[in-house]
């Protein structure tokens, strides 16, 4: 195998063309990987890990890439990324648009996002239809929606099934317009709390819909994991989410930000 680039990894970046297009990303090199489908690929863990926040080497990664300190520092807006419904941000990312939607990943769950990462977040967890159904103002807001829908439908994916098979297709507009008839009390009473324009139900839209590079999926799922084990090998059947699925098994490129790796590519 020939050496194609090295640096530090951090999550793929991802554009929604008719077949998602994917770049693996190494400290400043971006490198095409959807051509490298169906070829042998190697990836090799130097042993060092630094900050993506601060760029500091650290013995050991927080909440995806993060040194201890600084993960620290920025636990209240880790805190708001895993329950919105609990943020107490006064600035920041918080206080910008975020839209609600319902997506089918491993099944229908419903998911929230800042306005700029839709469809990214969309392609990030591996969803093949999505679609909006409203927009609020802050992620406490967004967080409060969220904990409405999720007593109806899942919040999570199954990562494991999302990676197995395509879910079966959904007419999600028919899905958002029963999620929003059976919460519609709900809605009218939390409107009355946050106040009449605070949720702007968007309706009339299309679901979107991804594709993903993928020759074929794996029959059994089993992890790499670079604090085990600092080579992944094999050949490269495709690629969902944050993943890249070998016929040797699929890693998670995003949980291993900030580590040093070097590809090698047949």
């Amino acid at each position: 195998m020939k050496l194609k680039a090295e640096g530090i990894l951090r999550k793929m970046r991802s554009r929604l063309d008719p077949i998602v297009a994917y770049e693996m990303s190494l400290s400043r090199e971006y490198v095409q990987i959807n051509e490298m489908i169906g070829k042998g690929l190697k990836l090799e863990f130097s042993g060092e890990i630094f900050c993506v926040n601060c760029g500091r080497k650290t013995n050991k990664s927080f909440n995806q890439g993060y040194c201890f300190p600084c993960f620290k520092k920025l636990q209240d807006f880790f805190t708001c990324l895993i329950h919105p419904e609990k943020c107490r941000c006064d600035e920041g990312d918080c206080f910008q648009d975020h839209i609600v939607y319902l997506a089918n990943s491993s099944g229908l769950k419903v998911g929230i996002t800042r306005s700029t990462q839709v469809p990214t977040r969309w392609v990030d967890q591996g969803a093949v239809q999505a679609i909006p159904i409203a927009r609020v103002r802050t992620r406490l807001q967004s967080g409060m929606l969220e904990v409405m829908f999720k007593q109806h439908v899942a919040d999570k994916t199954n990562w494991r099934e999302m990676l197995k098979r395509n879910p079966v297709e959904l007419d999600m507009q028919a899905e958002a317009k029963a999620l929003l008839s059976v919460c519609k009390e709900e809605l009218n009473e939390l409107e009355n709390q946050l106040g009449k324009h605070a949720i702007s139900l968007i309706n009339g839209v299309r679901s979107t819909q991804i594709k993903y590079p993928i020759d074929e999926y794996p029959t059994k799922i089993s992890s790499f994991n670079f604090d085990k084990n600092n080579v992944v090998e094999g050949t490269l059947a495709g690629i969902k989410g944050q993943y890249l699925i070998l016929d040797s098994g699929v890693i998670n490129l995003r949980k291993f930000s900030g580590y040093e790796v070097s590809l090698y590519v047949d």
